[in-house]
């Protein structure tokens, strides 16, 4: 199998990575195509693969294409490479753009599984969910399932929902660091040292999920550590009249909405 990357920022240069590891293919069979890069055959800082500036170039005898650009970016890449495509299978990782959306750029032969990864990928404890047309067969999906599944979990979602995974789990890690960093300001103001703190932090939201992996309701776990007229009871309610649950709810609204205007934009 020959496989084509465009865009070798972090995810997809975590997508890549994935790839290799896998066994999917030789670093030989893949060409990955960026305007940062240089041309190189087989270069090192990136599994060995075939790095150029050329989108066509990378497309060219893909029998495989991963689309790893920014939304902003991808009507120039389209364009770029258009005259290449084929029946290639399409796999999406660009935030917003609908499966219609992309198959107006690259024409109706190409097969297309849409899937939105979040950046623990790059870490190898990523979620990505996948979405597909109707091109796709069973054997296309699981392909890609298994690379995916190289970088974290993997969940399979009607393509109506991936705005509401966008918004969730594409952008959740941005408000969980928010939430890190905001306990840690916490601590520092309670009088811990400011390395402690953010340790503290960290743990305790690390340590806060594995018990919710364990199947009990959040709100259950909460109750367990909320004592009559302790101190947690004490923070629960500043957190609620600080509007602390509805700016998370908002946040996911607003995340899902923005999803949505890139696709209409396109």
């Amino acid at each position: 199998m020959k496989i084509g990357i465009i865009g070798l920022g972090k995810m997809g240069s975590a997508l890549l990575r994935g790839i290799v590891n896998c066994g999917l293919c030789c670093p030989a069979d893949i060409v990955a195509s960026d305007p940062l890069l240089p041309e190189r055959d087989s270069n090192p800082e990136y599994c060995g693969v075939r790095t150029c500036k050329d989108n066509s170039a990378a497309i060219k005898d893909a029998d495989l294409v991963i689309l790893a650009v920014k939304p902003q970016a991808f009507q120039s890449a389209a364009a770029s490479m258009a005259h290449q495509v084929k029946d290639q299978l399409f796999v999406s990782i660009i935030a917003g753009l609908s499966i219609a959306s992309l198959k107006k750029r690259l024409g109706p032969k190409a097969r297309i599984i849409r899937v939105m990864p979040n950046t623990p990928v790059l870490i190898q404890q990523g979620v990505s969910a996948l979405a597909w047309d109707s091109m796709v067969s069973e054997s296309d999906l699981e392909l890609v399932k298994n690379i995916f599944l190289q970088l974290g979990e993997v969940v399979k979602v009607e393509e109506k929902l991936m705005d509401g995974v966008t918004a969730l789990s594409g952008s959740g890690p941005a408000y969980v660091y928010v939430l890190i960093e905001a306990l840690a300001d916490g601590g520092v103001l309670a009088g811990l040292p400011r390395d402690l703190a953010q340790q503290l932090a960290m743990l305790t939201v690390q340590g806060a999920a594995g018990m919710v992996e364990l199947g009990k309701h959040p709100a259950e776990l909460k109750d367990m550590v909320a004592s009559p007229a302790g101190t947690t009871i004490a923070g629960l309610a500043a957190l609620e009249a600080n509007g602390f649950r509805s700016a998370l709810i908002e946040a996911v609204r607003a995340a899902a909405q923005r999803a949505k205007e890139l696709d209409d934009a396109y």
